[in-house]
């Protein structure tokens, strides 16, 4: 693996988690520099290198999306002999990030109780479903099961239509990056006191601090919040709009966009509408005014609408798809995407890490490992000879 040059450079991560919260966020931390040893079952790994198809060479793209820049040691974390293992790789450790389920084995084996014990510096991040504490502790959860439990998906979906998860595991995601501020947090503190931390956080916590807006306006009205579809609860019109080939966004934030979008679809008589005289009286004649836009949008094409209304200032866009994202000049300018070697398949296309330091996106490493790939040189650094590496991880790499 290239030496790191990132903003985390000299930070060792001894990763413990799996699927895809976890994961997460150490690949940020290992996109940002830190030195990430993903500690992996020998049986098969992490659970998502099978998560398939679509798969690429021997792992599905779905672990391949969450685990580059990171080397794979394989242990068997329930054997006093990998326990030892992983003990010698966190001497030398920084942080721990697992998600390890409540009450299991695991969780009491690796507590921060008992690791802070023997190494008081380190900063250990625990990602669970439910939290820590409450009734629900102890429960199982996925991405889709948080969404569901924590609101998400009450939220989502047409009016009169069936609930629908996000397109994108939001609860996970969520969960990864309030986690990972967390993390970082507690390294700053450390390095005040000298003291480690012990972070957690859960996929139910992060999707309640993501409500926001919908939960403030409950707190004041008490009123159970409906499903608007692609419409915006505070704002009107601010959604999705038909035109004669397919749909675009329409986005008015001010008066002053209001007036434009009314004058630019002929439909001045709007502005002296009663029931639309501002966004407040829009929001509460959502469907009405809806109607009107509509009817008026369906003349001419999302090309077109978008030409005419993004000419004038009011925010549109057409819905694009994803392979309209990645090969657009944009995503192309920003250095968005890049490809990285992999060890089985060969050149393989990566998402880069969203954020610049001094002027320069964080560069690919390394790709995704093999399963224990990097197992006997990661033991060899911590000490083990040849022949205790072999009876650790027998004829594994």
């Amino acid at each position: 693996m290239p030496e790191s040059t990132g903003p985390l450079a000299g930070v060792r991560v001894v990763d413990l988690s799996k699927i895809l919260a976890g994961p997460y966020v150490t690949m940020s931390l290992a996109d940002m520099g830190a030195d990430v040893i993903k500690v992996e079952h020998p049986d098969g790994g992490d659970p998502t290198r099978k998560w398939g198809p679509p798969f690429n060479g021997p792992d599905a793209t779905y672990y391949l999306a969450a685990n580059r820049n990171k080397r794979s040691v394989t242990l068997d974390l329930k054997s006093p002999e990998g326990q030892a293992a992983v003990h010698r790789l966190i001497e030398d450790a920084d942080v721990v990030v697992e998600n390890f389920r409540p009450g299991s084995s695991l969780a009491d084996d690796f507590s921060f109780e008992r690791l802070s014990e023997q190494y008081p510096k380190l900063v250990v991040l625990n990602i669970s479903a439910f939290g820590e504490t409450g009734p629900m502790k102890l429960e199982p959860g996925y991405d889709m099961v948080a969404q569901a439990s924590a609101g998400l998906m009450s939220l989502t979906g047409e009016p009169d239509g069936p609930p629908l998860k996000a397109g994108f595991a939001m609860a996970d995601l969520s969960a990864a990056l309030f986690g990972t501020i967390g993390l970082l947090a507690a390294l700053v503190e450390r390095g005040r006191t000298g003291r480690g931390q012990y972070v957690t956080t859960s996929l139910f916590e992060t999707q309640l601090a993501l409500h926001i807006n919908w939960s403030t306006g409950y707190f004041a009205t008490r009123e159970r919040p409906k499903r608007l579809g692609s419409g915006h609860p505070n704002l009107v019109p601010y959604q999705a709009y038909p035109a004669s080939d397919g749909y675009f966004v329409i986005a008015v934030g001010n008066e002053s966009m209001w007036q434009k979008l009314c004058h630019n679809i002929d439909r001045p008589d709007l502005l002296e509408d009663p029931r639309f005289a501002s966004n407040a009286d829009r929001v509460t004649n959502r469907k009405a005014l809806n109607v009107e836009i509509e009817a008026a949008l369906a003349g001419r094409t999302v090309d077109e609408w978008c030409d005419l209304l993004g000419k004038v200032g009011v925010p549109v866009t057409p819905i694009r798809s994803l392979d309209e994202i990645y090969e657009s000049e944009q995503t192309k300018v920003l250095g968005m995407i890049d490809t990285v070697d992999h060890p089985v398949v060969g050149p393989l296309e990566q998402i880069r890490f969203p954020v610049n330091f001094r002027g320069e996106r964080p560069v690919l490493r390394s790709a995704p490992p093999t399963l224990g790939q990097h197992s006997r040189d990661i033991l060899s650094e911590i000490g083990y000879d040849d022949a205790e590496i072999d009876k650790l991880i027998g004829g594994a790499s």
